[in-house]
């Protein structure tokens, strides 16, 4: 074969592999609301920045007739582009060849994109669209299952792993996204469950749809499993792109800064009302956020689950930082479980690609109940307690409100190596509430008195006077300084810039034993 001859079948390998399953299959990709592989490839990444491995691998099984049916790529395709400029590496897994369902070639490709990303540090975005297991292939398939499940666990806080679900992800399957940083989901087209409908029917008598057992909405709002839920595809490709920009490429490099037209110094009054007078009153925290960031640009992360307590990306002055904030506007921003688990996966994912934190905190304590006590709150609420203790990025924390008991000292306080802990003048640090307080403190004055509740307010007014105040913590030092709530935004990023060069560490060991 001549050297024309050659490029000529280069040619053609190219364009047949760049069909996939073949157009038949396209087509049908199209009409479930699916884009191809290839597709999803170009919406993600920078214009004609993608650099494609192994197009020409195919699969060795022999078994089954499969060795008469071969396509190139094996179902997964794999290589390394840009987004805004910034490496990144992407296997996208194509259902139209063999239902996406991973071989032992498939899982080498991914294996390969993995070990090069740790190599030269950048982050691996996987876009999973497959039904899980080549059958035919035996334990072959699950070995690369483990190959690859390895690799998401050796990479953990190394190099970020995001996950974008773009259609069935199933039975173990669902384990290399559930070790990832991030889970990005589609709603209607994308599902994930250990075991589907069919067997939980057989095995639980339940009857349950593929949305109901692991859609979007469910894995968003009631299992945490999904980061962000999604409309489509595209929404789900551009939210990816937009997380991209708030991560550094590894563990080794900061965030990237961005050029801010949003002044440093911008006050704003509004803040000095947005806490209400009355305690018990809700107030939203993501108006505070809002006002306090960068051009009001908040990604949040979670938004449907746990809502007691709000996380996401945001800027100051520039700067990528991570925003951990108790939610007064629901079950008046306590700590629970779901909330515990949800903040303290943040806090290390942030402490672990040097994203500084910032804690917004009006917390009442920590959710009373024999369902909370029995579900391991005291396990589940140390987690949070053990990521804030073990974080070593910038730490600053705003106390608006209440900072309660126990849930004081859990939410970035000085106690746990808080660097920076202002508070508005609004702030309540204390044990607990001043009517509970006043109720232990005074129970024998109040048995005893006439008016039992007018005795009981003025004791409880007494105790909100000494201790529920800024002012108690302050004069310990506890908090470096109490300010005016407009000028939050101007005080943070002064504090910000000045603990850009700070350096902590953890005593040497080979690693904690965080409460699980």
């Amino acid at each position: 074969m001549n050297l024309e001859a050659k490029l000529k079948m280069l040619e053609e390998m190219r364009k047949t592999a760049k069909l996939g399953g073949g157009q038949k299959r396209i087509d049908s990709q199209h009409k479930k609301g699916k884009l191809t592989a290839r597709e999803r490839i170009e919406l993600l990444l920078d214009d004609n920045s993608f650099e494609e491995f192994d197009m020409f691998v195919t699969h060795r099984t022999k078994e089954f007739g499969l060795e008469k049916e071969k396509y190139l790529g094996d179902g997964v395709i794999t290589g390394h582009g840009t987004i805004d400029g910034r490496l990144v590496f992407v296997f996208s897994q194509d259902f139209t060849v063999f239902g996406g369902t991973l071989s032992e070639a498939f899982a080498e490709k991914i294996c390969k994109i993995m070990d090069m990303a740790l190599k030269v540090g950048a982050p691996v975005i996987g876009l999973n669209d497959s039904g899980g297991a080549r059958i035919q292939e035996g334990v072959v398939s699950l070995g690369g299952y483990a190959d690859i499940f390895l690799r998401n666990t050796l990479v953990s806080g190394v190099i970020p792993q995001i996950s974008v679900i773009l259609g069935p992800c199933a039975g173990g399957a669902v384990y290399s996204p559930a070790i990832t940083d991030f889970t990005i989901m589609t709603k209607g087209t994308s599902f994930m469950f250990v075991t589907g409908p069919n067997v939980v029917k057989t095995v639980t008598h339940e009857d349950v749809t593929f949305d109901e057992l692991g859609g979007a909405d469910t894995h968003s709002s009631k299992s945490g499993v999904s980061h962000f839920a999604c409309e489509n595809e595209v929404d789900a490709l551009q939210c990816t792109r937009k997380l991209y920009s708030f991560i550094p490429l590894n563990n080794m490099e900061d965030p990237p800064v961005v050029e801010c037209t949003d002044p440093f110094d911008r006050t704003d009054p509004e803040l000095n009302t947005i806490v209400p007078e009355n305690p018990n009153k809700p107030y939203d925290i993501k108006d505070v956020i809002l006002k306090v960031v960068d051009d009001s640009e908040f990604l949040e992360v979670h938004a449907d689950y746990a809502m007691n307590i709000v996380v996401g990306f945001a800027r100051l002055g520039g700067k990528s930082i991570g925003i951990i904030a108790n939610q007064p506007a629901h079950l008046a921003g306590v700590l629970d479980i779901d909330s515990s688990i949800k903040a303290a996966r943040f806090v290390r994912f942030c402490d672990c690609f040097n994203i500084p934190l910032l804690t917004f905190e009006d917390v009442p304590g920590f959710l009373p109940g024999t369902v909370q006590e029995h579900g391991g709150i005291i396990k589940h609420g140390a987690k949070l307690l053990y990521a804030y203790c073990e974080a070593t990025v910038p730490k600053i924390t705003v106390i608006t409100r209440k900072a309660y008991g126990g849930a004081y000292d859990v939410m970035s306080s000085k106690h746990i190596r808080g660097d920076i802990n202002y508070a508005w003048p609004s702030a309540e640090i204390a044990v607990m509430g001043p009517k509970g307080a006043a109720e232990i403190i005074f129970r024998k004055e109040i048995a005893a008195a006439d008016d039992k509740e007018a005795y009981l307010k003025g004791k409880e007014d007494e105790y909100r006077e000494i201790f529920a105040s800024p002012f108690k913590a302050a004069e310990r030092g506890y908090i470096d300084d109490i300010i005016m709530p407009e000028n939050t935004r101007p005080r943070l990023i002064k504090a910000l810039n000045m603990l850009d060069t700070k350096r902590d560490s953890n005593p040497p060991k080979k690693h904690g034993n965080i409460p699980l």
